[in-house]
């Protein structure tokens, strides 16, 4: 029994997995319809994460993408703590990429609730501390 319960966990992370990075394909094609350029996907460091790094002329842009069923759900999903990691990983990639130093920069959240509706962005959804 306790051998197909943790089969059974592991299609349920599978499926978040792959419904994750599906969102953030997703994601990315909307950003570019909207006139962003993606300058990093999945960008990771031992601080923190970033799904994706857009720019639009001289702005810098860290987004989480957030994928639930409802909206409320997906907009609640971005923690305190998350949001730190986030910002760390960013000081991250501006200073390994320096041409990005003198950008301004913006967090967003891109929720999405389904692969058939327009995903919602949030723009400045959070500001440093």
């Amino acid at each position: 029994m306790a051998h197909s319960s943790k089969a059974a966990l592991q299609r349920k992370r599978q499926h978040a997995y792959f419904r994750g990075r599906a969102a953030e394909i997703l994601a990315a094609n909307v950003l570019r319809l909207k006139g962003y350029h993606i300058v990093a996907t999945g960008y990771r460091k031992p601080v923190g994460e970033i799904d994706i790094i857009a720019r639009r002329g001289t702005l810098l842009v860290a987004i989480e993408v957030k994928s639930r069923p409802r909206i409320n759900d997906a907009a609640e999903a971005l923690s305190s703590r998350q949001k730190r990691r986030i910002a760390r990983a960013l000081e991250a990639f501006v200073m390994e990429k320096p041409k990005f130093r003198d950008y301004s920069v913006r967090f967003d959240v891109l929720l999405v609730t389904s692969f058939w509706r327009w995903p919602r962005h949030i723009e400045g959804a959070w500001e440093l501390a």
